[in-house]
Formats: structure tokens, sequence, C-alpha cells
């Protein structure tokens, strides 16, 4: 079947969709289970009314902390929680710049209102914070000290990048992002190479999201246990069902999954197959 050629917004919006369906990816909600206060059709319903926002960002114009603003702005008119945080601080710039190059280009000329932007943008959302973080987007006080250090967004992702794997793509030239799409386009076969993508990027490094919300020596667990599901001493819905019975979402890694989906859609990877 002939389809016509996706515009960036809907490479972004089909995304999103197919990574949330793609099952199992151990952890997380997918097409067969939900959290008790975000389920499926909440990350669907995100997809579809983040597309003024990627609009927005696929004009080249605008800021790209306002236009993350606005992402989550968006996406939070529903009772599911914040679903895509990190996932728009990938796409956005991608979506803007039209690929990694851009998306660096875009990313070193932004400057304090982004910054600010970006700030009241995460304090929508209820992603958790590393607790000893100066910067801390609960604290009315933040905004001041940015604004009197003149920091820009990127900036503020070079300060996180160290505890923070989706800040550090910004900071490092998109290597995770760009590694999952190359994986995808290897693997092929439609949505099994999303799980297995999701599984190898998950075994790589530990998910940020998991430390703030559990600690480190739980995200290495989670780590070495999909390692052990690559070799083949662990199935995928084992591991699952564990990580969804003790509440261990790997969030981070399934942010990054989305933006090497997005990469892949635009260089040719085929999810129809």
């Amino acid at each position: 079947m002939t389809c016509h050629q996706m515009t960036r917004v809907e490479r972004a919006q089909l995304a999103m969709m197919l990574e949330v369906c793609a099952y199992p990816k151990p952890g997380n909600v997918d097409r067969c289970h939900d959290y008790p206060d975000t389920r499926l059709e909440h990350f669907l319903a995100s997809t579809i009314m983040a597309r003024p926002a990627l609009e927005e960002a696929s004009r080249g114009s605008g800021r790209i902390g306002e236009i993350i603003g606005h992402a989550v702005r968006d996406t939070n008119c529903h009772e599911g929680g914040n679903t895509h945080f990190g996932a728009f601080i990938l796409l956005i710039p991608l979506v803007y710049g039209d690929g990694i190059d851009g998306a660096l280009e875009a990313i070193a000329k932004t400057d304090t209102s982004d910054a600010i932007a970006f700030y009241k943008a995460f304090a929508m959302t209820a992603v958790r914070m590393n607790e000893t973080d100066e910067l801390d987007v609960n604290d009315p006080h933040t905004l001041t000290l940015i604004r009197e250090r003149d920091m820009t967004l990127l900036d503020i992702m070079q300060h996180s990048a160290a505890h923070d794997m989706i800040a550090r793509e910004w900071v490092t030239g998109f290597p995770q992002t760009r590694r999952g799409a190359d994986l995808l386009k290897e693997l092929g076969l439609g949505r099994n190479s999303i799980t297995d993508t999701f599984l190898t990027l998950l075994a790589a490094e530990p998910d940020t999201f998991i430390i703030k919300k559990h600690g480190n020596a739980i995200a290495r667990e989670t780590m070495e246990r999909a390692r052990d599901v690559l070799d083949g001493n662990l199935s995928a819905t084992s591991f699952d069902a564990d990580l969804i019975q003790r509440g261990i979402n790997p969030g981070s890694v399934a942010d990054i999954t989305i933006a090497a989906i997005y990469l892949a859609l635009g260089e040719g990877w085929s999810w129809d197959s």
C-alpha cells in the first residue's frame, strides 16, 4: 500500500503511539497493562493533543523552551498526569531542526527565556528531581537564580546531564537516540524491533527515572536484568510482570525510544511489517 510521505509532526505522533503500544516493554504502560492512575488512553490522548506544539516546532520558528511548555500545557489536560515530558525535551528540538544536526544548532541558540519557559513547564509536571539539585523547580527563587546567572536552556541541560540521561542527550549530541534509531533499522520487522531496542537501551545504563524514584541500586538491578533478557536467561514477560508489580518503570529509556523511533521513521524504517 502506498501512503503519502509523513510530515515531521506525523512521524513524532506516530513515534509516541508506537512506543506506548509496544509489548512487552518491561515496567511501562503498554497495550497489555496500565498503571493505577495512568492508562494507555492517557498516552494516546497526549499523542493527539501534542500536535499544535509539534506543528509549531516543525515551522522552525519561536523558542524551543516555550514550545516544550506548550506541549506540556496542551497534554496536561487529562487525569493521567505527565506522560511525555521527557519525550518532548527530545522530540521538540529534533522536529524543530529536522534531525540531530539541526536540533543541535537550535539548542546552541537557546537563551535565558528558553530556560525560564522550560522551568515553568517543568513545574506543571510531577516529574521527580534530584533531591540535592540546586535549581529546584519547586523553589520560586530558582527562576531568579537562572536570570541572575544568565543561564540558557543548554546551560540547564549541562547542569543536569550528570544525573539525567535525557539532559545528557542534549549535551552529548543525542547518542542514545542515534543508537536506538540504528538498532530499529538493523532489527527491522516492525513492532518487535521496538521492544528489542527498548531492552537494549535499558541494558546500556541505569535509567535515571528509576534512580530518582527508587535509587541507584534498583536502577542498576533493572539494567542487569535487561541484559539477562537479551542473553536469553530471563523472559521479557516475567521481567515485565515483576517490574509492574514493584512499580518500577524505566521512563527515561521510554522517552529515548520515542525519539529513536522518530529518527528511524524519517530514515526509511517501517513499523508496518
